[in-house]
């Protein structure tokens, strides 16, 4: 139970760290390309992983599993592009549909990778909150855009990286590490592309990139910690929870504001995220007919 609580905050916090990132990569995105921002910001995060690692850096960034820190790596890299470009195509809290849809994702990857399959009534959360994304949908399905198809990548992808962090958790206790080698791989990878989409950046823009680094850092190491605490599938509709976030940040900065239908979806999401976070700390009753038939 109290790993459980521990990781339903660890979650809330890392809701508002990444929104407030993910508002700046929408400002950013007007004016520059995805490697600059994230040449910049993937090297000042890998730098502050070896800044916290001190002298112990040698021990603190070592991976038990190098396969699958390098598919994370990958992972981490194609998820923040698809994100960037769908931030710079959708309004800010439309691509919050897009992040409602890594529960299923979730529970369907964890299922196959790791063998942590919902439970009957977990499962039914899940299908609500698909229900509630349907709500969310501008337009109907019908109404894809290349925006939408960037934001359905960016799904597939960060949730690849999610339950990858979940599988990495159970065999070392080295959080730190998560978060070096995916931005380092981020930053280095976004290098080989810079001088060709380079533009000049004042000091206000420089500014906000490494702000954007800073959060980044901060949230990246907030959920490696919580998926060591909750299952993958759990901690991914609590993620839901930054569309509150969302919604104040888009109104604030962009003049963005849902519609009412929005709402509702918003309720319904909300919702069957709470309910799996109780149904991963409720304990496990055995059903009344093995009762009665058990010797």
């Amino acid at each position: 139970m109290r790993a459980a609580l521990a990781g339903g905050l660890l979650v809330l916090a890392y809701t508002a760290v990444i929104s407030s990132a993910d508002a700046i990569t929408k400002f950013i995105a007007q004016g520059y390309a995805a490697p600059q921002l994230f040449a910049i910001s993937g090297m000042i995060v890998a730098t502050l992983s070896l800044m916290a690692a001190g002298g112990r850096s040698a021990r603190a960034l070592r991976t038990a599993c190098p396969k699958a820190m390098g598919l994370r790596a990958a992972a981490t890299v194609l998820a923040s592009i698809c994100f960037f470009y769908a931030f710079r195509l959708l309004p800010f809290a439309d691509v919050f549909v897009f992040v409602g849809l890594m529960p299923i994702t979730a529970a369907l990857m964890s299922g196959l990778m790791l063998g942590e399959h919902p439970r009957p009534a977990a499962w039914a959360a899940l299908i609500a909150g698909f229900v509630g994304l349907l709500c969310l949908m501008p337009g109907g399905i019908g109404a894809a855009s290349p925006g939408h198809l960037w934001a359905l990548g960016g799904v597939l992808t960060g949730t690849f990286s999610l339950v990858l962090s979940r599988y990495i958790g159970r065999f070392e206790q080295n959080a730190l590490a998560q978060v070096f080698y995916p931005n380092l791989a981020l930053g280095l990878s976004m290098c080989l592309a810079l001088p060709f989409v380079w533009q000049p950046m004042p000091l206000t823009d420089l500014a906000w990139v490494l702000a954007y680094a800073g959060l980044l850092f901060a949230a990246r190491w907030l959920l490696v910690v919580a998926l060591r605490l909750l299952a993958a599938y759990v901690v991914t509709p609590l993620l839901n929870l930054q569309f509150i976030w969302m919604v104040g940040l888009g109104a604030w900065a962009f003049g963005e504001w849902p519609q009412p239908m929005t709402w509702l979806g918003v309720a319904i999401v909300i919702g069957s995220g709470l309910f799996l976070l109780w149904d991963q700390v409720a304990p496990q009753r055995t059903p009344l007919w093995r009762i009665r038939t058990d010797p």
